[in-house]
């Protein structure tokens, strides 16, 4: 049979134009599955990325963008003061701290204690002390420890009923042999209770005062009234040593700071612990009052 080269040529031209469109045909369409997983992995990205944040402002929310480590109050009671240890810390040997021996006790109104310290200690009070002191003049309070001594200037003129409940009570020595019954570092050392009833930090005076709150941050070397509500102040306070304490709210009667002494403060800070328990008993000898 005699082929037509012409039609032989057409046939084959055909085949090949067939297959060049098919190959055309099947890059294209892989091309566009590249391009679709692309997009997918593109999406799935974005996806993570979406969820990540929302997760992020979800716990900023929860927490309210607070650190976590900053406690909310410097209470009194016992129970907001021990906290945990963390199962991942070791275990820690610490001493038991007692509460130091009562002293007398006033029943009826009290009187104003001797400048000069000759009054007998004194650890229970029926009533607020009346006002002792001068607000016009200057005080300061040596607080003598087993650490060191350390000095605070007393603002007299911003916290007039804080300073003088303060010196009253010094100048009685109830703060005398009264130990620092929580430490935590990076915050701040408190003391003062000389009762220990119920439990070593839930003691008092055997009264209350108000308040008289600051209007600026509290800053390292910082000394304010320690309290379980508002106008709740007894004898407790604690000394500011570490950045965690100056975000405190201003609901603590911020009465003097410390001017001399600092290092002291930070040497009974070092014994602390996360928990608030001290590894060693740290004790104040005695406050000195000095008025001029």
């Amino acid at each position: 049979m005699t082929v037509n080269p012409l039609l032989w040529r057409a046939v084959g031209t055909d085949k090949r134009e067939r297959q060049k469109a098919n190959r055309a045909a099947r890059l294209e369409a892989e091309q566009k599955a590249i391009a679709r997983q692309r997009q997918t992995q593109r999406f799935g990205l974005f996806a993570v990325i979406g969820l990540f944040v929302l997760g992020v402002l979800w716990l900023i929310s929860q927490s309210g963008g607070q650190n976590e480590f900053e406690p909310a109050s410097i209470p009194t009671t016992i129970a907001d003061a021990d906290a945990t240890v963390p199962e991942t810390s070791p275990p820690l040997d610490l001493p038991e701290i007692a509460a130091p021996a009562a002293g007398a006790e006033i029943t009826g109104p009290t009187e104003c204690p001797a400048v000069d310290g000759s009054s007998e200690r004194t650890t229970a009070f029926a009533e607020a002390p009346p006002m002792c002191i001068d607000p016009t003049k200057s005080y300061t309070a040596a607080v003598e420890t087993t650490k060191g001594t350390f000095t605070i200037d007393l603002n007299a003129e911003g916290a007039p009923e804080t300073v003088n409940n303060f010196v009253v009570l010094a100048r009685y020595h109830y703060y005398d042999d009264v130990p620092f019954h929580r430490i935590i570092p990076g915050f701040v050392i408190q003391g003062g209770d000389a009762v220990g009833q119920p439990q070593l930090g839930a003691g008092n005076p055997g009264y209350q005062i108000d308040d008289e709150l600051p209007e600026t941050a509290y800053e390292i070397g910082s000394v304010a009234m320690a309290n379980s509500g508002p106008n709740t102040n007894g004898s407790q306070f604690f000394v500011v040593t570490g950045n965690d304490a100056t975000q405190l709210p201003l609901a603590y009667s911020n009465f003097g700071f410390v001017s001399d002494g600092l290092d002291v403060a930070t040497a009974i800070e070092a014994i602390g612990t996360a928990q608030g328990n001290p590894q060693e008993d740290v004790r104040i000898i005695s406050v000195t009052i000095t008025e001029s």
